[in-house]
């Protein structure tokens, strides 16, 4: 395959999760993702969209009208700039309603530059805050 000149570099549109209160979940992901300085990128009628510069995380009522359901194994992992994000991140999640799923620190399974939280969020979701540490050494794989 040829290089493809100004590709993006993520390689997801987009996500969403569905919750079944939407107010609530709105404010918990706009606290929780503002200490990773992501914010409300839109908002239509029972959905809304989070980034830093385009949205890419969405929260919403599920179309069909159902009940909206937590992926067994799936979860969501947020970039934070340092340590001190994803550890402000799982805080503010705690006080926000989230429940603790692996408290902030290193993954060695990830390798040495790995550094994450995880939370279940008020749906039961599963999200992360992670930051790779090149100062902590190793190779990336």
């Amino acid at each position: 395959m040829a290089d493809t000149p100004n590709l993006p570099p993520s390689i997801m549109s987009h996500v969403s999760v569905g919750t079944n209160d939407y107010e609530r979940a709105k404010a918990f992901y706009t606290a929780v993702l503002a200490t990773l300085e992501i914010k409300v990128m839109m908002e239509h009628p029972g959905a809304v969209a989070f980034g830093r510069a385009f949205p890419e995380f969405w929260v919403g009522v599920p179309h069909d009208g159902g009940r909206a359901v937590v992926g067994n194994g799936s979860h969501f992992g947020f970039l934070a700039v340092s340590r001190a994000q994803v550890d402000a991140f799982y805080a503010k999640a705690l006080e926000m309603g989230g429940q603790g799923d692996g408290a902030p620190g290193p993954r060695d399974l990830y390798g040495p530059q790995y550094y994450g939280a995880f939370v279940r969020d008020l749906d039961g979701h599963k999200i992360e805050a992670m930051f790779w540490d090149e100062a902590a050494g190793g190779s990336a794989g």
